[in-house]
């Protein structure tokens, strides 16, 4: 496993819309194992592919905390040894993610992203949907989804498309999360 480098707006990349994933294979496994991590590492819940590079259909979610009455966990890889938070996982994977029936009633949820870092605001979408997508060995699945977990499969579909959550606000909002995020990493 490895960790990879986190595209931030307003990289052209994340524009792209990504294409569906075809081969199910070690190499989606060892993605997918890469995109945990990095995801992690950066104390996110969701990301998907086209953030880390790889404009395919694919995305990975844990709304699971890290966990402060656990030890901490140690591994090893690539030759070293480190040490995470340990967090109460509940990994999940979607290939080729579709949604297919989202609710009319609609709720909002401050969001933010790895994408977009420290900037925060709040979205409108749809409180509930039925989402559609296959697993690492291809066989197809189906859940209706509610709360943050809508949310935060809308958010990482929409990075498949090459859409950001930003892309959502008003003009003006997008234009002031876009300066502060420039005037942070001009400060850094």
């Amino acid at each position: 496993m490895a960790i990879r480098e986190i595209l931030e707006a307003p990289d052209p990349r994340l524009k792209t819309i990504s294409k569906p994933v075809e081969t199910f294979d070690a190499g989606l496994r060892t993605l997918v194992d890469d995109m945990f991590e990095t995801m992690y590492a950066a104390h996110g819940i969701g990301l998907a592919a086209i953030q880390v590079g790889e404009p395919i259909r694919l995305l990975v979610i844990d709304l699971q905390e890290e966990d402060p009455d656990a030890e901490p966990v140690e591994c090893e890889h690539d030759g070293h040894k480190h040490t995470h938070p340990a967090i109460k996982n509940d990994p999940r994977v979607f290939v080729n993610p579709e949604i297919l029936d989202p609710s009319e009633d609609m709720g909002t949820y401050q969001e933010g992203c790895l994408s977009v870092p420290e900037i925060y605001a709040d979205v409108e979408r749809p409180a509930r949907c039925r989402v559609r997508w296959q697993d690492l060995e291809g066989k197809s699945h189906e859940e209706e989804m509610t709360g943050m977990m809508a949310v935060c499969i809308q958010h990482e579909m929409d990075h498949l498309n090459g859409i950001l959550f930003i892309d959502h606000l008003s003009r003006l909002k997008r234009g002031m999360a876009l300066k502060k995020l420039k005037k942070m990493r001009e400060a850094a």
